[in-house]
């Protein structure tokens, strides 16, 4: 039997009565934009990350791009970033006509290095956009002390409802960051049925000029006090993922035990296979669980041929993309970033993957390194 990276057919059994209600109560009332189902998630969305405001939006994307407009990042400005993640996160700098400037990762985490920001910052320096890769918080703090005084957009788009400690407590995924940004895609841990994101932060002038941008710059129907953007999020996106939320606490903790079980499995094939770190301070969500592997193309198409889905995330870094090829960096500039790029390789973790499928993962990877 295949097993595939998610399998989403699995989710929805579970919760279909509850899904399919919820977007009936939607449909019957005929009311498709913004409106109660989206209060209601961002109030949601807000008390689970321990802030004062949640603004919903049409996606992830936006939500990066509405949090730079925010904070008036624009023509000539730069933002620093990571080279290893989605391209949405450097393509929202560039919309809004700022110039990424990349800062390689820490090898351990995958998560921009906080040691390297500092030598980056330039008087043109307008906000630094760490991001959450693959579930695990980057550590903000450090970030924070590498760029004082300089707006942080969290980009947790992998990593809502993950945990990190610091100064001594426990702070949400986007609880900490001037603001932090989350994606509603359906492959993430609370995934829509179509897209959605959704933007969080203690400030209130800064919720008030979201809320703005995300209706044509403006609160009152045909009253515009800025030029801004159709970023709304549907009512139906929101009536699916207020369904959601309540399982979003055991679907993690579930990941987490899936990840628990592969990394003692996978302990002994060092270093052929490298599970991923996640220190004390951190409480990943696994929104992937991504191994650095040797020979990692052959083995991926071993596992194919057994039926095993696998994914590279992401097999090019954003500094070595043509679009990008006119900001001047060369390959060997992020020599962590690109060594990621070739070795890592995400495995299912899926919270409805069960025990023999895992067996099953495992000993495809041992029988491919002779172990």
């Amino acid at each position: 039997m295949p097993i595939p990276l998610l399998d989403l057919r699995a989710q929805h059994a579970a919760i279909k009565d509850d899904v399919v209600s919820a977007l009936m109560r939607v449909v019957d009332a005929q009311s498709f934009i913004l409106g109660e189902p989206v209060s209601r998630l961002e109030a949601a969305i807000a008390s689970m990350s321990h802030v004062k405001h949640a603004i919903g939006c049409a996606n992830g994307t936006d939500a990066i791009l509405l949090a730079l407009r925010a904070l008036d990042v624009g023509r000539g400005d730069e933002v620093i970033t990571t080279p290893f993640t989605f391209f949405a996160t450097a393509g929202a700098i560039y919309n809004v006509g700022a110039k990424p400037v990349f800062v390689d990762i820490d090898p351990v985490t995958f998560n921009i290095d906080p040691t390297q920001i500092a030598a980056a910052i330039t008087p043109k320096t307008r906000a630094v956009i760490p991001v959450d890769l693959f579930g695990q918080m980057a550590a903000l703090e450090q970030v924070a002390l590498s760029a004082p005084g300089i707006p942080m957009i969290e980009d947790a788009a992998q990593s809502i409802g993950a945990r990190r400690s610091i100064d001594g407590e426990w702070r949400m995924a986007g609880e900490s960051a001037t603001i932090g940004t989350f994606s509603f895609f359906p492959s993430k841990n609370l995934g829509g049925y179509g897209d959605g994101g959704m933007m969080v932060t203690q400030d209130d002038a800064l919720a008030r000029r979201l809320l703005r941008l995300r209706t044509h710059g403006g609160v009152k129907t045909y009253f515009h006090e800025e030029v801004g953007f159709n970023s709304r999020l549907d009512a139906l996106q929101a009536a699916v993922l207020e369904a959601k939320l309540p399982h979003l606490a055991s679907w993690s903790a579930q990941r987490r035990a899936h990840a628990a079980y592969y990394t003692a499995a996978l302990s002994d094939l060092a270093p052929d296979v490298g599970p991923p770190a996640v220190g004390p301070e951190s409480e990943s969500i696994y929104n992937q669980y991504t191994v650095r592997v040797a020979r990692r193309d052959a083995l991926q198409n071993h596992l194919k041929h057994l039926g095993i889905g696998t994914a590279v995330y992401y097999p090019l870094p954003l500094h070595l993309q043509p679009c990008f090829a006119y900001l001047g960096y060369k390959r060997g500039q992020f020599p962590e970033s690109e060594r990621a790029a070739d070795e890592v390789l995400s495995l299912p973790v899926y919270p409805e993957l069960g025990r023999a499928q895992q067996d099953e993962v495992i000993s495809a990877l041992r029988a491919f390194y002779g172990r």
